[in-house]
C-alpha cells in the first residue's frame, strides 16, 4: 500500500503552473501604447517586463525552500492570494512606476505555481508516473505564452490594456479557489530548518564548475534571444509597421508553434543523439534564423513575416537545444540537481531582464536593429557558452 498522499485534481497543477507565464505575455501587446497612456518612453515601459522576470528569477530561490519547511499548501496559497490583489493592482495602476511595483507583486505571486506545481508532483506519485504528469503540467509553461498575447492584443483593441489584466486574475482565482478546498498537504515530511549556509555552499560549488556554467549559460542565452525578442517585437509591429495588438498576438502564436516542434524533435532525437550533439543541432538551427532576420532588417525589409518566420526557426532551434542544455547542467553533479536546477532558473531570467533592457534602451532610435542586433548575440554567445562546457574537463 503506497504511503504517498492523496493528489490533488491535475487541473489544479496545470493552471496554476501556467498563472505565471500568462500573466508574463499577455501584457506584451498592451506595452508600446502604454507611452503615451503613462506619458513616459518604451524604455520605461519595458521595465515592466524586465522587473517581472528579475521577481521570477529570485522568487524561483525562494519557493523552494520555503515549501520544504511550512509546506506546499501554505505557499501555493500565499502566493496566489498575492497573484490575485497584483492584478488588481495591475488594472488600477496610475503611473507607470505604480504599474512596475505591481507588476513585482504579480511575478512573485505567479511564480508560486511554476515551482510548487512540480515539487507536489514528485511529493505524490512515483517516479514514471511523475514525469508523465510532469510532461502535462510543463505543456501549460508552452501553451500560456502562445495564447497570452493573442488574446491580450483581442482584448487590448476592444476594451483597452486595464482589461487585459481580468484574465490573469480570473484565472488566478479559480485555481486558487481549486486549491483551498482540493488540495491537501503534500510535504509530510518538512524539513526542521532552512540551512542557507548549505543553500549557498552548493550554490558556489556550480558556479566554480566550468561545465555547469557553459551548459546553464548556453541555455540562458538561448532564452536571452527569446526574451529581446518579447522585448522588440511589439514595438516593430504596433509603432513601426502600425499594426495593431492583436495582429501582434496573433502573429505571435507562430513562435510557440516553433518552440514547441523543437521540443517535440528534441523528445524524438536526444536519446539517440545525446545531449552534446543535439546542443550544436539545435544552436546550428538558431544561428540561420538570427542570421536571417539581422540580414534582412538591416537590408531595411521589415515586415510581419521579416519578423515573424526567422524567430520561429530560432524557436525550433531553441527547443532543441534547452532542454538538453538543462539536461547538461542539472547532471554536472548530480546529489545537488535541486540547486543546480534553481541557479539556472534564477540566471536564465536575468539574463532575459538584461536582453530587454538592451532593447529597451537602443529600440526608440533604432527601431528593428536593437531587437535583431540582440537576438544574433545571444545565440552565438549561446554556441560559445557551449564549447565553454563542451571543452571542460570531465568532473569540472
Amino acid at each position: 500500500m503506497s504511503d504517498k498522499p492523496l493528489p490533488p485534481p491535475i487541473w489544479i497543477l496545470i493552471v496554476a503552473t501556467a498563472t505565471g507565464p500568462l500573466a508574463l505575455n499577455i501584457f506584451v501587446p498592451s506595452m508600446p501604447g502604454l507611452v503615451d497612456v503613462f506619458d513616459t518612453d518604451y524604455a520605461m515601459v519595458q521595465l515592466a517586463l524586465t522587473s517581472y522576470l528579475v521577481a521570477v528569477g529570485v522568487a524561483q530561490l525562494v519557493y523552494g525552500p520555503i515549501s520544504d519547511r511550512f509546506g506546499r499548501r501554505p505557499a501555493l496559497l500565499g502566493g496566489l492570494i498575492v497573484y490575485a490583489f497584483a492584478n488588481i493592482a495591475c488594472m488600477f495602476a496610475w503611473s507607470i512606476e505604480s504599474l512596475i511595483a505591481a507588476r513585482v507583486l504579480q511575478a512573485i505571486g505567479g511564480c508560486a505555481g511554476m515551482v510548487l506545481g512540480r515539487a507536489i508532483v514528485r511529493d505524490v506519485y512515483d517516479r514514471n508516473r511523475a514525469a508523465s504528469a510532469i510532461a502535462v503540467i510543463t505543456m501549460a509553461m508552452a501553451v500560456a505564452p502562445a495564447m497570452g498575447p493573442a488574446i491580450g492584443g483581442l482584448i487590448d483593441a476592444h476594451f483597452g490594456w486595464q482589461a487585459t489584466f481580468l484574465v490573469p486574475l480570473a484565472v488566478g482565482l479559480l485555481v486558487l479557489a481549486g486549491a483551498w478546498f482540493r488540495l491537501n498537504e503534500t510535504n509530510t515530511h518538512p524539513i526542521p530548518t532552512i540551512d542557507v549556509t548549505a543553500m549557498l555552499r552548493n550554490y558556489a560549488s556550480l558556479l566554480r564548475s566550468r561545465a555547469y556554467i557553459g551548459y546553464a549559460a548556453n541555455t540562458a542565452m538561448s532564452v536571452g534571444a527569446f526574451f529581446s525578442f518579447i522585448a522588440g517585437a511589439p514595438y516593430v509591429m504596433i509603432e513601426v509597421l502600425h499594426a495593431g495588438p492583436e495582429v501582434y498576438g496573433f502573429y505571435f502564436v507562430l513562435i510557440s508553434v516553433g518552440y514547441m516542434t523543437g521540443n517535440f524533435l528534441a523528445s524524438r532525437l536526444s536519446n539517440k543523439l545525446g545531449v552534446d550533439r543535439m546542443i550544436p543541432l539545435g544552436v546550428g538551427v538558431s544561428l540561420v534564423g538570427a542570421v536571417t532576420g539581422f540580414s534582412l532588417m538591416m537590408a531595411g525589409l521589415v515586415n510581419p513575416v521579416v519578423v515573424f518566420v526567422p524567430m520561429c526557426v530560432v524557436a525550433i532551434g531553441n527547443g532543441l537545444s534547452q532542454p538538453n542544455g538543462i539536461a547538461g547542467a542539472v547532471s554536472v553533479n548530480p546529489t545537488i540537481a535541486g540547486a543546480a536546477s534553481g541557479l539556472m532558473g534564477f540566471g536564465q531570467m536575468v539574463i532575459g531582464a538584461c536582453f530587454t533592457v538592451a532593447v529597451g534602451y537602443f529600440q526608440n532610435d533604432h527601431d528593428h536593429a536593437a531587437m535583431s542586433s540582440m537576438i544574433l548575440f545571444a545565440t552565438v554567445s549561446s554556441l560559445l557558452f557551449y564549447l565553454l562546457a563542451r571543452t571542460a574537463p570531465r568532473g569540472e
